[in-house]
């Protein structure tokens, strides 16, 4: 192979790889973000998506509290400043409600004023709500760039991504997304589910109810605990 060829597929290749890093979220290039505890641990943390969503969240609310389970929700702002009245019951209920963005843009493609007010408006809109200033963001799609998790930390958050993925953000079937789960669950997991969808409100979201209801049974009768991202992350910092 020429060098001029060869060295177009090594540049290539390496935006290829680069690319892949800015998405996948175990991946630490662009700097660290909290993925869960090392495997085997006997704690999971269950993490939601793209709400607050109307009737979703409010069914996930049920659910969990009837499990006794507390869960981290990280809510879009515009959907916050929709239907401000869930984002209460989800802190009335006791779950940890953390920063997703105010309108889930990808910011690989986002400047640092634009990623700043993201996380501001909604940061506004979430303590507006509620009375709750989060601690936690999650990058839409997990994307980011160098600099990007620099920038979350300055405004005093935390990144979070996750190593379980569900696949319930498409229309699927409980029985689906627990499969899912459970193929990739090795314990200590931070589990990537959706109770909104981030172009809508009012999404079906009855497959990951049901799920959620799945996997809770299924996880606690096999010894582990259901615990929320910033109590598994002191878990963490105690190790």
């Amino acid at each position: 192979m020429i060098p001029e060829i060869a060295g177009g597929v090594a540049v290539a290749g390496l935006a290829t790889w680069l690319g892949v890093e800015s998405m996948w979220p175990t991946m630490h290039l662009y700097g660290r973000s909290f993925i869960g505890l090392a495997p085997g641990s006997r704690q999971l943390a269950l993490t939601y998506d793209d709400g607050p969503n109307d009737p979703g969240t409010l069914r996930l609310i049920d659910v969990l509290a009837r499990h006794d389970v507390k869960a981290t929700f990280f809510v879009l702002g515009r959907f916050v400043a929709q239907e401000p009245k869930i984002v209460r019951a989800l802190a009335s209920a006791g779950h940890v409600i953390g920063n997703h963005s105010w309108d889930h843009p990808r910011l690989i493609f986002a400047s640092n004023t634009e990623l700043r007010s993201q996380i501001e408006r909604t940061q506004k809109a979430i303590f507006d709500a509620c009375g709750v200033t989060p601690r936690l963001f999650r990058p839409p799609y997990g994307g980011r760039r160098p600099g990007t998790l620099s920038e979350v930390r300055k405004l005093g958050l935390e990144p979070v991504m996750w190593n379980v993925t569900c696949y319930d953000w498409k229309p699927t079937t409980a029985e689906k997304v627990f499969a899912h789960a459970q193929r990739q669950i090795r314990g200590g997991d931070v589990i990537l589910m959706h109770d909104g969808d981030q172009a809508r409100m009012g999404a079906d979201r009855s497959h990951t109810v049901e799920a959620t209801h799945r996997l809770v049974v299924h996880y606690k009768a096999e010894g582990y605990e259901f615990m929320t991202v910033p109590v598994m992350m002191a878990a963490a910092s105690s190790v």
